[in-house]
């Protein structure tokens, strides 16, 4: 069964035609905002502004043709500036110390010269530097459609932004799997383009970096069929339709999932029966070097996260949550002599996984091994438990769409470094034929 048409098919057509008005879209966006139970979807909000903008798109976009998200609402992971608003990094350190932006990041430019409207900033783990979404400053980010469940992070705010439908789309960062994670948790799509892409293009001017070496970004939102029109709005990537679907996709083997609960192991079997379906062929993966991946980025992610907060901090890194200061200390006492050493691993980890790429179309595999992270739960060890899943990826730089489930059990399907338009079209094409 072929579902019916996707959110952007949906509402693009009618805003495109002038049946619905960007400035009714806001009002409809601005109205189910903040709508968890923490009311912290956005850790900044102007209606004002964002009604603003919708009422003067039709003057800028007039005539035909309209740009790619002409009167669509999305939402802003507030680690990009937007001219008008404090950029927080989820940290009120950082808000008042940056103070309002005077201009738009490269992103936030991006997105209103394609006719977005923000909505506003989104809440994230603080620094960008956490999966469960949880912020001492600015509360827990909870599910709008489950108080009980984390969104995970750190692109909290943007998952539930999309969840809650103020947003149709939102932009969220990944480093080591801040898209994947809180798309997968939250039964949304998710993409974190390749590495190259997001430099490529300069859309980190005016954004807040954790890790150089590993941070991209992408989108969090509802329907596979989404993805080309937003990869394209962003990054400029034309994604071919009709993709070849007998592939050769690589699998990971049980042993590798050992830790995953019933609930990812039959949403991971589900979305395999899919690609099967429809002419791929699954064939096993050995993918038993992924295990060091966590032992070679960890550090160089505390090193370089160390490095660009401690120019900020002059060293002090007790403005922030003990968690996130602890490990920007261990980052900071790290010789550079030993960060050489692992970059030098990670050379051989991105050509071994290059290697595997090469003998397959895809890879997938879980984004979790657990489906939730409740809200009343000890997550102390949830960081190392769950990045074992995203960060192989995260270590090569690659492309990674997340395949939703209801449950919360997402599954990354993964290309080759640069393979962005063949894996956005794949993963259209699937979710075309996901009833």
């Amino acid at each position: 069964m072929v579902p019916g048409l996707s959110p952007l098919q949906k509402l693009r057509p009618q805003l495109v035609s002038g049946d619905i008005s960007p400035l009714a879209t806001a009002k409809n966006a601005l109205s189910r905002a903040n709508r968890n139970s923490g009311r912290n979807v956005y850790i900044a909000l102007n209606e004002e502004w964002s009604l603003g903008e919708a009422t003067a798109l039709q003057n800028r976009f007039d005539p035909n043709p309209k740009p790619l998200l002409y009167g669509l609402p999305v939402s802003l992971k507030d680690c990009f500036d937007l001219e008008g608003f404090p950029t927080s990094c989820g940290s009120r350190f950082y808000a008042t110390k940056n103070g309002i932006a005077r201009e738009d990041s490269a992103v936030a430019a991006r997105l209103r010269s394609q006719g977005a409207i923000i909505i506003g900033k989104a809440h994230l783990h603080q620094l960008a530097y956490g999966i469960t979404g949880q912020n001492p400053e600015y509360g827990d980010c909870l599910q709008p459609a489950d108080a009980r469940r984390l969104t995970g992070g750190s692109s909290s705010g943007g998952a539930a932004s999309v969840q809650e439908g103020s947003a149709i789309a939102a932009i969220g960062t990944d480093t080591g799997g801040s898209i994947r994670v809180p798309a997968a948790l939250c039964g949304l799509a998710g993409y974190r383009a390749s590495i190259e892409l997001a430099h490529q293009h300069g859309l980190w001017r005016g954004g807040t970096h954790l890790a150089p070496s590993f941070d991209t970004l992408g989108w969090l939102f509802r329907d596979l069929r989404d993805a080309p029109l937003l990869a394209e709005a962003l990054f400029d990537i034309h994604v071919p339709s009709a993709p070849p679907m007998r592939v050769r996709v690589g699998s990971v083997q049980s042993d590798f999932m050992h830790d995953c609960t019933p609930t990812v192991l039959d949403a991971f079997r589900k979305w395999q029966h899919k690609m099967q379906a429809h002419g791929a062929a699954i064939v096993p993966a050995d993918t038993g070097f992924w295990e060091e991946a966590t032992d070679i980025i960890a550090p160089i992610q505390a090193h370089e996260a160390a490095a660009i907060h401690s120019a900020a901090t002059n060293g002090d890194f007790s403005h922030f949550e003990k968690t996130i200061a602890d490990r920007l200390a261990w980052g900071a006492s790290i010789p550079s002599p030993e960060i050489e050493i692992l970059r030098e691993r990670r050379v051989t980890f991105r050509e071994h996984l290059d290697a595997l790429l090469g003998d397959h179309d895809f890879l997938i595999a879980p984004c979790a091994p657990h489906h939730q992270l409740l809200a009343d739960a000890d997550h102390t060890h949830a960081r190392r438990i769950m990045m074992r899943y995203t960060l192989p990826l995260s270590l090569a730089g690659v492309p990674v769409v997340t395949l939703p489930t209801q449950t919360g059990a997402g599954v990354q399907l993964i290309a080759a470094r640069g393979a962005d338009a063949r894996l956005l079209a794949y993963a259209a094409e699937l979710g075309a034929h996901s009833g």
